[in-house]
């Protein structure tokens, strides 16, 4: 095919641009908003509840390095810089896998599981004050059916 004959860009639509433009102006505000209250409220950053909720969620509280580096879709160095922030506070602390030797997990202390307890129900309520009751009914319903198709077309997964 040559130049001239190659397709154009594929130039978005006024209604695209439009859905386009709310996302990249929505998504940073709300985003910010949350994470400014989460930080005045607990003292925890973004990356401390992501961790310290999904540890809080697992059996045990804890979990192969590995998989929540899988499951965040972090990098292993991003998520290792974290966790030593997170032992430096005692919230977490690393041990090796005792039935193979080869990995580590990532495991929350008695302050980590009082850390997230505590600050739980105040992140809920910012979600709320600034997402959730903001929302109708089927605004909230259309959201979370376009997360879904996002998040599979991107290949995560929703829990561990």
């Amino acid at each position: 095919m040559t130049p001239a004959t190659e397709p154009g860009p594929r130039w978005l639509t006024e209604s695209e641009q439009d859905a386009w433009y709310a996302w990249r102006r929505m998504f940073p505000l709300v985003n910010a908003e949350i994470a400014r209250d989460l930080n005045q409220d607990s003292g925890l950053s973004e990356a401390d509840y992501d961790v310290l909720s999904v540890l809080g969620s697992t059996d045990g509280h804890r979990m192969r390095i590995s998989a929540l580096a899988e499951l965040m879709r972090w990098s292993r160095s991003r998520l290792s810089h974290q966790l030593t922030r997170m032992e430096q506070r005692g919230i977490v602390r690393r041990e090796e896998v005792a039935s193979d030797g080869r990995g580590a997990q990532v495991v929350l202390t008695t302050a980590g599981i009082t850390m997230i307890t505590q600050a739980a129900p105040l992140h809920v309520e910012s979600v709320r004050r600034h997402l959730i009751d903001v929302l109708t009914p089927q605004q909230l319903r259309t959201l979370a059916e376009v997360g879904e198709v996002l998040r599979e077309r991107l290949g995560a997964r929703r829990k561990s």
